[in-house]
């Protein structure tokens, strides 16, 4: 019990306000070194969560293009077309988009530890009558319930290290977190590839629901809450049980349960249509997430058959390359992120702003539009396939570096509603990821990818100015949409 400061409070409020009403009840709030505090937490224990939610968020999105590999073997056993079985893959992504709209409000209101195990139990389960579907009809639906249940890792894994790691500290674990939604995609088509052609495509799914099931238990033993108020009502009502009278929680909202939720519900949604920056880097997002499974899903195509004559293993080998990417990317430009932060902070006599966050932004502003030029053109005239991959190196080092720095930018800008505000912008981002490899590929048969990968890039470079206006005026924009959540 402490008359301090609410967790976090050292932070500036970004785009927060909150007030204080007079109460006679005993406040409870986390002291200064305060052991249940989740940012006073041994190492070991921070890292163990950020483990078991990293992996989390390294499933559900390995489970959205693993079964790529498969899709014409899909397509004639279950006596369909290979566009609607990449329905399937549009369900899944769609909904992993809409999931944190509702989740991520939930865990804001019942803690992170429930929302992830009851989640991913049920994600783990759903595996088991995908790997059973009868016909194309049931395997696109139950995949859409599951990218639902799936995406609470993605939800809620940004909010959850901002529960743990101060915004100094931040930038350089949330990388690696990071890598989960990113190296989903990329890895599963590689081990997808091994399985469809030494099984068959159902023991993808057997596949992922063995990992998922080990996941979850470990979760179950390991994985602990880290949401400060729901830590702090534990607290209170030890309190009140063991000495009697009232407590409240610090900044406790004290409206009735259902107006809670329903204003909770409400909140990712608000912040995408009346925040200008979070809008903009939202929409940045999902032309990198349309873009990359625009391209994932080309893939069999470009390196098979029609232009490159590999195997279903060797296309599988190429999905490395933004792998390779990302991983130079959050070793050597991520750390430096909480570097350039910090020294911005520093600069300006200690005041912290989100918008220290966003200059290595720049990077991937460049380097995305000219690694997508560089693959468009050299897939069109059909130079060594080794030089197109390393087009995709790039591509993957400007996604990080995109991603890493809009990510931080709303958790330092919402605090305590991190996961609503990562929420928001993980809707946009995959409902058009979802959408436009469905558009995607009858445009490249159309005008083939020289122009069909330059049209993506052309949209990229449209945005590539965002990360230095809003370093520059990023605050007065705050200022002027400022909302109270």
């Amino acid at each position: 019990m402490s008359d301090g400061t609410a967790n976090g409070a050292h932070e500036r409020t970004g785009l927060l306000s909150f007030t204080e009403d007079d109460d006679s009840r005993k406040i409870i709030d986390f002291a200064d070194w305060d052991e249940e505090d989740p940012r006073n937490w041994p190492k070991s224990r921070k890292l163990t969560n950020v483990g078991i939610i990293a992996l989390m968020a390294v499933l559900c999105p390995l489970a959205s293009s693993m079964f790529t590999p498969g899709i014409a073997q899909i397509a004639q056993d279950l006596n369909t077309s290979s566009h609607m079985v990449v329905g399937a893959t549009t369900g899944f992504v769609v909904f992993l988009g809409i999931g944190p709209l509702i989740l991520a409000p939930l865990s804001e209101t019942f803690g992170r530890r429930k929302l992830y195990l009851i989640c991913f139990s049920v994600f783990a389960l759903l595996q088991i009558p995908t790997a059973l579907s009868p016909n194309v009809a049931t395997l696109i639906t139950v995949r859409c319930i599951s990218g639902f249940f799936g995406s609470v890792g993605i939800a809620n894994g940004g909010g959850t290290i901002s529960d743990m790691f101060h915004p100094s500290q931040r930038a350089g674990i949330f990388g690696w977190y990071l890598l989960g939604p990113l190296l989903g995609p990329t890895l599963g088509p590689l081990l997808g590839g091994l399985i469809v052609q030494h099984l068959s495509w159902r023991w993808v799914f057997w596949f992922l629901t063995i990992i998922c099931t080990v996941n979850t238990v470990l979760g179950f033993l390991f994985l602990k809450e880290s949401y400060a108020p729901t830590i702090l009502e534990g607290r209170k009502q030890r309190y009140e049980e063991s000495e009697g009278g009232k407590f409240r929680i610090a900044n406790q909202d004290d409206r009735p349960f259902w107006t809670k939720l329903a204003s909770s519900m409400q909140r990712p949604l608000r912040i995408l249509f009346t925040q200008p920056i979070v809008l903009t880097m939202a929409i940045w997002q999902a032309i990198l997430f349309g873009t990359t499974y625009s391209l994932y899903t080309n893939f069999e195509n470009i390196y098979g058959e029609a232009y490159y004559g590999f195997s279903t293993t060797q296309v599988g080998l190429m999905y490395l390359g933004p792998g390779l990417g990302f991983f130079i990317c959050v070793w050597f430009i991520v750390p430096k992120i909480d570097t350039i932060y910090n020294h911005l902070s520093k600069k300006h006599n200690g005041e912290a702003k989100p918008e220290y966050r966003l200059p290595l932004a720049n990077i991937g502003a460049v380097l995305i539009p000219i690694s997508l030029f560089w693959f468009a053109w050299t897939v069109e005239y059909k130079i060594h396939w080794a030089v197109t991959i390393l087009s995709t190196v790039f591509f993957g080092l400007g996604q990080i570096t995109i991603l890493n720095t809009a990510q931080n930018y709303y958790i330092d800008s919402f605090q305590k509603y991190a996961a609503s505000a990562i929420a928001a912008g993980a809707l946009f981002r995959s409902i058009v990821g979802g959408i436009v490899p469905l558009l995607a590929t009858p445009l490249f048969k159309q005008v083939g990818y020289g122009w069909g990968v330059s049209v993506f890039a052309f949209t990229s470079l449209v945005l590539s100015p965002a990360p230095i206006l809003f370093f520059y005026y990023g605050e007065r924009i705050r200022e002027a949409f400022a909302i109270d959540l």
